[in-house]
């Protein structure tokens, strides 16, 4: 059987045909990359899924909402939450988990927002815990909130624009009508991309009050009724004028949120029930479970988290007889069961992203309902008077019914009827099509006049809608009675409480033990004791390890920082509280493992230090000395851990701790050379990592043998070593000043 060669379609690619400029590498700007690939994707983030609009929503809760308006949800019962997912993807192609999850938001079991948007049915998770996570769309059921008919009342009246959908197979509100201000009576939180926002929750009332104001007169202080944002999970917000004022005027500003806790005096503990909108209560326990095991709040006996499907509740079983009330205030300095909300008010305006202040928001929202209502309005008059038209028409029939019958009955051709209608009556051709479809039951007197009885009512409602077209005062009455109702229906108390007069924890009231005296030994080998005066009087020997000795030893308190610089060119701070009381005759702790330091990482100085005064002096092998302030090594935060505590560059002999009083140092190098100096002749750096300055000049075959502290009698002619300018080679040892043995810290 003989093959054919089949015919390659004309639009086929032949793949062994070279492809013109394959492989050609073009030059191309890379300001003009971002401008033509990275800034309509920028624009599509900020304009079409980040940042929410003047209706309070963003694309994804719209087109949600919309969907489950379509679907009949404002009333009945609960549909399953998988196919109201599966709906709203015909406007929203971004996939189901993120419309499903954009679902669980607006629903009344997650408690994420002031005025929920869905009702539910079944597990939704919550937005004050990370763990309680919500069931799959097939388990469980949701509608829409009675809420929700404020942003549907005029969606049929052409009060708002429809757009074709992403594929145009159907159509979809721009924006939805909603009749108050939903942008700030709702928390909103959007990351798009070079700008967010975070848009905290007003209560309704005050926000339909201070709307109410500014109807009235646009230059009104909204800050004189709308007191301070309202969190769906409640709490204490400590009131700041000033930010509130910033917040008002500019939409930034920031407010710190306290925790609602309880004192159960019967069974010794704490409870909180509210946490600040920014954080979660897994959050919160982790951060005081992470400070106990460093060694603070000790009045803490145990920590529970008890929250379950009757609301948020973490418990705090207390030791003895600890302070509650002092015990919260050191909480609220280390833990997020006091934080901070940063508003930023940044909103949709027209497409374009804007910062608005709350009064600023509120006019623009204002403008929008005026066109909304003007829409409405017009939509309205214009169905009213083309009903009323009708009837006027019928209304004409009314005076001769039987002629009206003969025209029809006479009339030879079916097509001639509406003609002679007009001519016989003297009425338009829409009016003779409505009274030509009149079914020859109704042509009688009765019917009649009922249908006529409407003219009246129609020409005074016609002519009232026609007067607020005309009128922006009347404009703004029927905003003003569409938001006393809203108010009237959905106005509840406020959930977050105001506190005007408190005072700020501070980080220095945080859980410290008693601050007694102690003496502290560190080894060679790295390891560290903390002796009681009473049990270094009635303690023997030391125990050491084999080989190990004494390195550093400090008589300080019990509060003291301690700071351990090891060989690996890092430090790790600590407190002496965080070491437990020991014997000198047993070991004590090992460092490395009490620190957490790196492999094969051994501490070789200890620095302790209250007010972190004073200065470290770093002396290396090249002869280099690197004066470094304490201060360099405190931090504001609680950091255990510092890396380049000191240079790298050469390998280092010793350290000195200078403490207001002068400090001689003697320098011995490996060419026998001895070199007395000040301290203060070596320059104080700032950088720790600092290579420091030159002090000892030596050929490049030696280097820095060994530095101790000078005293008086070491050296037979001390002024034989002593130099005015650094650096500088020193002396060789005269005879009876040779050091046998040069101390360094390894």
């Amino acid at each position: 059987m003989a093959r054919t060669k089949k015919p390659v379609p004309k639009n086929t690619v032949n793949p062994n045909a070279e492809i013109s400029g394959a492989g050609t590498v073009l030059d191309q700007r890379i300001t003009d990359t971002l401008r033509e690939n990275y800034m309509p994707y920028a624009m599509s983030v900020i304009a079409s899924r980040a940042i929410p609009e003047i209706d309070g929503l963003k694309p994804s809760h719209r087109k949600l909402l919309y969907t489950m308006y379509k679907m009949g949800l404002s009333e009945g019962g609960f549909v399953k939450s998988a196919n109201i997912v599966g709906q709203t993807m015909r406007y929203n192609p971004h996939g189901d988990a993120g419309i499903y999850e954009t679902m669980v938001r607006l629903t009344r079991a997650c408690e994420s927002l002031l005025h929920p948007l869905v009702e539910s049915k079944g597990s939704f998770g919550k937005a004050y815990s990370r763990d309680m996570k919500y069931a799959a769309a097939r388990y469980t059921e949701a509608k829409l909130a009675k809420i929700t008919s404020e942003f549907f009342r005029d969606i049929n009246r052409d009060a708002v624009d429809f757009i074709p959908n992403y594929d145009n197979t159907t159509t979809e509100p721009r924006l939805l009508p909603v009749t108050f201000p939903a942008i700030l009576c709702n928390p909103t939180v959007g990351i798009a991309v070079g700008m967010a926002s975070n848009i905290p929750s007003f209560n309704l009332a005050e926000i339909v009050d201070a709307t109410i104001e500014l109807l009235e007169n646009e230059e009104f202080d909204v800050a004189s009724v709308l007191k301070a944002p309202d969190f769906p999970g409640g709490g204490r917000l400590l009131y700041n004028a000033e930010e509130m004022r910033k917040c008002v005027e500019n939409g930034g500003g920031s407010f710190k949120i306290r925790s609602v806790w309880n004192y159960d005096k019967s069974g010794n503990r704490i409870e909180i029930t509210q946490i600040p909108p920014t954080t979660t209560v897994e959050a919160i326990k982790d951060k005081i479970i992470d400070i106990i095991k460093g060694g603070g709040l000790k009045e803490i006996r145990d920590i529970r988290d008890e929250t379950d499907i009757n609301g948020l509740r973490l418990t705090i079983d207390l030791r003895g007889n600890a302070d509650p009330d002092k015990l919260m205030e050191r909480l609220f300095a280390s833990t997020p069961l006091q934080d901070t909300f940063s508003a930023n008010i940044n909103v949709l305006i027209e497409g374009s992203p804007r910062v608005l202040g709350v009064r600023e928001l509120l006019l623009e929202w204002i403008a929008f309902r005026i066109e909304c209502v003007k829409r409405r309005v017009y939509f309205d008059r214009q169905k009213l008077s083309d009903r009323l038209h009708l009837l006027e028409g019928l209304e004409l029939i009314l005076l001769d019914i039987d002629k009206a019958i003969r025209i029809v009955r006479d009339t030879a051709e079916e097509a001639e009827v509406v003609p002679n209608l007009m001519i016989g009556f003297g009425i338009d051709e829409t009016q003779a099509e409505y009274v030509a479809e009149i079914k020859l039951r109704h042509l009688n007197r009765e019917y009649i006049l009922k249908r006529t009885k409407e003219i009246s009512d129609l020409k005074v409602e016609v002519k009232r809608l026609g007067e607020i077209l005309k009128s922006h005062e009347k404009q703004r009455a029927v905003i003003r009675g569409e938001l006393l109702e809203v108010k009237a229906k959905y106005g509840m108390p406020r959930k977050t409480e105001i506190i005007y007069n408190f005072e700020e924890p501070t980080v220095a009231s945080a859980d410290e033990p008693d601050d007694y005296p102690v003496t502290v030994f560190m080894t060679a080998e790295g390891y560290f004791k903390k002796v009681t005066p009473l049990s270094l009087r009635m303690s023997g020997e030391h125990k050491f390890k084999e080989g190990d000795s004494i390195a550093q030893t400090a008589e300080i308190t019990n509060c003291t920082d301690l700071l351990f610089f090891t060989d690996k060119h890092q430090v790790y701070k600590t407190k002496a509280y965080n070491f437990a009381d020991t014997k000198i005759s047993l070991l004590g702790d090992f460092l490395p493992v009490k620190l957490g330091m790196d492999e094969d990482e051994l501490p070789v100085y200890m620095v302790a230090t209250k007010d972190y005064s004073g200065s470290l002096l770093f002396f290396f092998e090249n002869g280099k000395c690197a004066r470094v302030a304490v201060k360099s090594y405190e931090t504001k935060t609680n950091r255990k851990k510092l890396i380049s505590a000191y240079s790298d560059k050469s390998p280092l002999v010793a350290v000195f701790t200078e403490e207001g009083k002068p400090l001689l140092l003697l320098l011995n190098s490996t060419n026998g050379k001895l070199l007395l100096i000040d301290a203060a002749q070596v320059p104080l750096k700032t950088s720790k990592d600092t290579i420091g300055v030159a002090v000892m000049t030596m050929k490049p075959q030696h280097k820095v043998a060994g530095v101790r502290v000078y005293t008086d009698g070491m050296l037979s002619s001390p002024h034989r070593y002593r130099v005015k300018n650094l650096p500088a080679a020193g002396a060789r040892a005269a005879e009876g000043d040779e050091l046998n043995k040069q101390l360094s810290i390894f």
